[in-house]
C-alpha cells in the first residue's frame, strides 16, 4: 500500500538527482517549465526502481534542443515533430517533451500533433491517472489534476478522461491497460473495463508491431496473467491472439479433462518461478514464457470424444507448433523468436515417455539433438507442465525429470553429448564409398548420424566399417 509520507520523500530524493538539478537550472534560467512526468513519478510514490527521465515543458523543440545542449553529451532529435527532444546527461538518457494537445482522427491511431499550453492539459490526454502525475522542478510541487495519487493508494487503473474517448483516440492503450495491471498489480476500473470490451474490435488500427510489443512487455512482467485475465475478460485478445481464449473448452458431464486455459495460465507462472530459480540474474525469458501460454493451442482443433468418457488431443503438440509459428508471424515476431516458441510447443510432450519408462542412452541422446540449443528451456517447460493435484505423480515426475537431467550432464561428459555428429564427415564418406556430392551421401550421413545417437562413440574405423557394410546391404 502507498505510503503517501514515504513517496514524497522518495519524490523530493528525485528531485534533488544530479540529471534532475542540471535541467531544471537551466529551464528555470531561460524562463521555462520543466516537469518530470509519468513513469518516474509514479514509480518514486510506489517505491519502485525507476531509470526513466521523462519530462515535459512549455519549451518548443527547437528551445530544448538549445537548452540541453551546454549540459549533455549527445542530443538527438528524431522525435522532434512529436515534441520530443533525447539528450544524454550525466550518462543518463533523458527525454522532453513539449506540452501536448493531440487530436486524432478515429480512423488511425496517429495523431495530428499540436503543442499544448498547460501541464495539466498536456496530462490529461495520457493513458491512465497513475501515469497522469508530474513534478515541478525545482519548485518540487506535485501536480496531479485527475486524481493519480488517489488512484495508487486504491492499486486502480482508470483513464483521466471518459474511457470511451481515451480509448477511441488511440486503442493501444486497452493493452496498455492489461499490461499495468500485471506490472503494478492492479486492478482495471470497471468502467474501463466496460470500454474495453466495447471498443476492442478498435485494436484493429493498429499495427501488427505495435501489438507485439505491449505483448512482449506484458511476458516480461513479474506476472503476465492478471493481464491475461483483463484481454480475456474483455475479449480484446480475440484481436490479436485468439487461440488462448479458445483454450476454455466446454466440458460435459460425461467427458472430463483438466481445464485447458487454466492449466496454461498456471504452467506460464510455474515456469516464470523455475525460470527466476534457475537463471535469477537473467532478463526475462519472453519466448519461453509464450511457449508456456501457447503450449497447448492445439488442443482445441485435436479434441476428440472417446466412448467411455476419455478425452484425447493426439498430436496437438504438432498441430500447436504450426499454429504458434503462423500467430508469431502475423504479428511480426522475429525468426529466432518465432522458431524457438514453435520448437518448444513441438517437443513439449517429448519427455512424458521418459516418465513411463526410463530411456536408453539413444533415446537420451535423440532428445538433447532434438532440443538443441533450446534444451534449457524444455527443461523448464516440462518441468512447469505438470499441474496436476496429485502429489505422488507429481513428484514421480518430478523425480523422473531429475533423472534425465543427471543422464543428460553425465552423458554430456563423457561424450560431448551437445555437439553429436558422426565419426565421418561428408568428405570423408565420399572418399570411403567413392561418391560425388548428391543424396547418397547425406543417406550415408543419416545412417552414420542414427548409429552415433544409438550406439554413442564408436571411432572412425569402427564407423568406416559399418559404413561399408551398410552400403553393400543396399546392394
Amino acid at each position: 500500500m502507498l505510503n503517501m509520507a514515504e513517496g514524497l520523500a522518495r519524490l523530493e530524493e528525485l528531485a534533488a538527482h544530479p540529471v534532475v538539478a542540471d535541467l531544471s537550472r537551466v529551464f528555470a534560467d531561460a524562463g521555462r517549465d520543466l516537469a518530470i512526468v509519468g513513469g518516474p513519478v509514479r514509480d518514486a510514490l510506489l517505491g519502485r526502481v525507476t531509470h526513466d527521465f521523462d519530462f515535459t515543458t512549455d519549451a518548443r523543440p527547437d528551445e530544448i534542443l538549445a537548452l540541453v545542449k551546454p549540459v549533455s553529451s549527445v542530443q538527438w532529435d528524431v522525435g522532434r515533430a512529436f515534441g520530443t527532444i533525447g539528450a544524454r546527461v550525466r550518462g543518463e538518457q533523458v527525454e522532453i517533451t513539449t506540452y501536448r494537445a493531440d487530436s486524432y482522427d478515429g480512423v488511425t491511431r496517429k495523431p495530428t500533433v499540436a503543442f499544448g499550453d498547460t501541464l495539466e492539459a498536456d496530462l490529461s490526454r495520457r493513458d491512465f491517472t497513475v501515469n497522469a502525475m508530474a513534478l515541478r522542478v525545482p519548485a518540487r510541487t506535485l501536480v496531479d489534476p485527475t486524481g493519480g495519487v488517489e488512484d495508487l493508494v486504491a492499486g486502480r487503473l482508470r483513464t483521466p478522461i471518459d474511457p470511451a474517448v481515451s480509448f477511441g483516440d488511440d486503442p493501444l492503450r486497452m493493452l496498455r491497460g492489461a499490461r499495468f495491471s500485471s506490472q503494478l498489480d492492479f486492478a482495471v476500473d470497471p468502467d474501463t473495463l466496460a470500454a474495453i470490451t466495447e471498443l476492442r474490435t478498435s485494436l484493429q488500427i493498429v499495427s501488427p508491431e505495435r501489438v507485439q510489443a505491449e505483448l512482449v512487455r506484458l511476458m516480461q512482467t513479474d506476472d503476465p496473467v492478471r493481464g491475461i485475465r483483463v484481454l480475456v475478460e474483455t475479449g480484446l485478445i480475440d484481436e490479436f491472439l485468439p487461440e488462448v481464449p479458445a483454450l476454455r473448452l466446454e466440458v460435459d458431464e460425461h467427458h472430463h479433462h483438466k481445464d485447458v486455459y487454466e492449466h496454461s495460465l498456471t504452467v506460464l507462472r510455474q515456469a516464470i518461478a523455475l525460470e527466476k530459480q534457475r537463471h535469477p540474474d537473467a532478463a526475462p525469458d519472453v519466448p519461453l514464457r509464450l511457449a508456456a501460454l501457447l503450449h497447448d493451442i492445439g488442443k482445441p482443433a485435436t479434441r476428440r470424444l472417446e466412448a467411455g468418457g476419455g478425452v484425447t488431443f493426439h498430436h496437438h503438440d504438432i498441430k500447436g507448433a504450426r499454429m504458434a509459428r503462423k500467430r508469431l508471424q502475423a504479428l511480426r515476431f522475429d525468426a529466432a523468436t518465432t522458431t524457438v516458441v514453435s520448437r518448444l510447443v513441438e517437443l513439449h510432450l517429448r519427455f512424458f515417455g521418459y516418465a513411463e519408462g526410463a530411456w536408453t542412452d539413444a533415446a537420451v541422446r535423440r532428445y538433447v539433438r532434438d532440443a538443441g540449443d533450446e534444451l534449457e528451456r524444455l527443461h523448464i517447460l516440462t518441468r512447469a507442465d505438470v499441474t496436476t493435484r496429485n502429489k505422488r505423480k507429481a513428484q514421480r515426475l518430478a523425480s523422473a525429470y531429475d533423472d534425465i537431467e543427471a543422464r543428460i550432464a553425465a552423458l554430456r561428459e563423457q561424450e560431448e553429448i551437445d555437439s553429436i555428429r558422426p565419426e565421418l564427415d561428408g568428405n570423408r564418406i565420399q572418399e570411403v564409398l567413392g561418391l560425388k556430392p548428391g543424396r547418397e551421401v547425406g543417406e550415408a550421413y543419416r545412417f552414420l548420424l542414427d548409429l552415433r545417437l544409438d550406439e554413442g562413440v564408436l571411432g572412425e574405423d569402427e564407423a568406416e566399417k559399418r559404413l561399408r557394410e551398410w552400403w553393400a546391404a543396399r546392394g
